[in-house]
């Protein structure tokens, strides 16, 4: 677990917290603390816990044991307070304002609050600050979404797959604005399925599966404890043959557009066996990308 430094009140601390909803334990024992000015990645499956974790953080629910405490005060304290931002995947557009009004509007409810020419550029929504809200394109919609949680100046802002309706160029300038965000002693804490941007945007990677954190750490600390390499080849003509799953080191076999991939803890071994079951052609070893590494964990605590 990484730990506060200096000993300041941490922006977010889950101490030993759990929800349970009849039988089912969506967050199960969670650790996890925060500080502030760093980007922070929740990952894991579908059902896992993210957004039972994100309800919790944001006051939205309450735990069934254990304390979520947001700078060190209880989460709907913090979010009256101002001092959290939320994105969330359900927001609806509001219709008959300008994206400018809009976020005017939103920015008077807080105590302290963003100006709203330096939320509009920090979004990237200046040139449609004229523009009705409602009347917008879904990546536009989105950056809406993300300037409002960030009218209020927020010390933490939570983001649930930001960047799900934006293209390529509108991700880079989103993360361009996060970095910025974050330069400012700002906390980010972001749950996506693009574990690439996962990769490239966060300072720490948390994989949580069955509502416990199961790595914690940078993702090269992650892509390093996972230990496994991908070794991929040309599928032989007369098909994979079953031996290949159960060869030295072998954790997962897969092919995509006509190669096998397999994925494994122990390349050399894999490597050397491979001969006496497929003929070898277009041969490659690699190290194991996030990916590689989030499939590993989570295969292991989900089996």
């Amino acid at each position: 677990m990484i730990t506060t430094q200096g000993g300041s009140v941490p922006a977010v601390q889950f101490t030993r917290v759990a929800k349970a909803f009849g039988a089912v334990h969506a967050v199960d024992g969670l650790d996890l603390s925060l500080d502030a000015g760093v980007s922070v990645a929740l990952l894991g499956r579908n059902g896992a816990g993210k957004s039972t974790s994100i309800g919790l953080l944001l006051g939205l629910d309450g735990p069934s044991e254990g304390a979520v405490r947001l700078f060190g005060r209880p989460p709907q304290e913090a979010v009256r307070a101002g001092r959290v931002g939320a994105m969330l995947q359900d927001a609806k557009p509001v219709s008959r304002v300008t994206v400018r009004e809009l976020v005017s509007f939103v920015a008077r409810t807080y105590p302290q609050p963003m100006s709203v020419q330096e939320t509009l550029e920090l979004a990237g929504l200046t040139d449609l600050a004229g523009r009705r809200a409602d009347r917008l394109s879904g990546g536009q919609a989105q950056r809406v979404s993300f300037a409002l949680a960030l009218a209020g100046n927020p010390d933490l802002l939570v983001l649930d797959e930001p960047t799900a309706a934006l293209d390529v160029e509108a991700r880079r300038q989103f993360w361009a604005s996060m970095r910025r965000f974050t330069e400012r002693g700002k906390s980010v804490l972001f749950s996506t399925h693009y574990l690439e941007e996962a990769d490239q945007n966060a300072d720490r990677v948390v994989v949580i599966d069955r509502g416990r954190v199961v790595a914690d750490g940078t993702s090269a600390d992650i892509k390093r404890a996972v230990g496994s390499s991908l070794v991929s080849f040309v599928l032989p003509e007369g098909g994979l043959p079953a031996a290949v799953h159960s060869l030295p080191g072998v954790l997962a076999v897969d092919v995509q557009d006509n190669r096998v991939c397999v994925r494994t803890s122990d390349s050399d071994a894999t490597v050397a066996a491979l001969p006496a079951h497929v003929p070898l052609r277009g041969l490659e070893v690699t190290s194991a990308g996030l990916e590689d590494a989030f499939l590993t964990l989570t295969a292991k605590d989900g089996a």
